[in-house]
Order: structure tokens, then C-alpha cells, then sequence
């Protein structure tokens, strides 16, 4: 079988192409930021890591790569479709202030420190002992 034309599979193809759409955007000015639902286009393809996904909505929306939060990504059944959210920031400052500590740390704005086991759980003992608000006294002074 000859082929007057050198054949390439059709999924080899569409593997480097993937589109993003938004919807159910708003803006969302008490915490300074836009928000949408993100739905990824990626036939034959792995789901995208987060950090593209970001740099894609950052060129769309003409902004740094470092004010857009990506979470809650799930692949639909099947593959070739993955949903999730975004919050895209004015300012790196207004994101520090309003996103939650976890996502601040994945993005690497934010260092958290973790104290061992056992000094948790010792903490956590002498809290136990005291009532009210003594027990921030107790894990404050003898964490130091």
C-alpha cells in the first residue's frame, strides 16, 4: 500500500494543540479580582499541568502569569475535557491578602513553616490542661 501522501496519525497532531475557554465570568471588585470557570480542550492529550494553563489565560487576559490562580481541574470521562476555576488578581498584593495560605505556598509566594510531630502534638496536650483563651497562652510561650 503506497500513500500518495506521508501519513501521520491523526492524534500526533492534535497532541501540541489545546484550547482553553472561559465562562461564567464575572468580575468580582470587593476582592479585586475576575473570576470564571476554565474548560481545557486537549484531544489526544494528558491533562495540561496548571502552570500552562496559567501562562495561556495570562497571554488571553494580558496579564503576568503570577496573579492567575488555577484550582479545582477534573478531566471528564473519556478524556479530551478538563474543567476548572480561575482568579485572575489586579494586584500581587490584593492576591497575597485574599487567596488562602495553601494556594499562595503552590504558587511559591508563600514560605509555610511546619513544626515536627511530637512538638505538635505536645503543643496540642498542654493546650488540653487549660480552658479558654489560656490556651493560646500555653502553645504561644512554650512553642518559642
Amino acid at each position: 500500500l503506497v500513500l500518495p501522501f506521508p501519513f501521520v496519525s491523526p492524534i500526533v497532531i492534535m497532541a501540541d494543540i489545546a484550547t482553553i475557554r472561559t465562562r461564567k465570568f464575572m468580575t468580582n471588585r470587593l476582592l479585586c479580582r475576575k473570576q470564571m470557570v476554565v474548560d481545557v480542550l486537549h484531544p489526544g492529550r494528558a491533562t495540561l499541568p496548571k502552570t500552562e494553563v496559567r501562562e495561556k489565560l495570562a497571554k488571553i487576559y494580558k496579564v503576568t502569569a503570577d496573579v492567575v490562580f488555577c484550582f479545582g481541574f477534573r478531566t471528564h470521562f473519556g478524556g479530551g475535557k478538563t474543567t476548572g476555576f480561575a482568579l485572575i488578581y489586579d494586584h500581587l498584593d490584593k492576591a497575597k491578602k485574599f487567596e488562602p495560605k495553601y494556594r499562595l505556598a503552590r504558587h511559591g509566594l508563600l514560605e509555610i513553616k511546619r513544626t515536627g510531630r511530637k512538638q505538635r502534638k505536645e503543643r496540642k496536650n498542654r493546650q488540653k490542661k487549660v480552658r479558654g483563651t489560656a490556651k493560646t497562652k500555653v502553645g504561644a510561650a512554650k512553642d518559642k
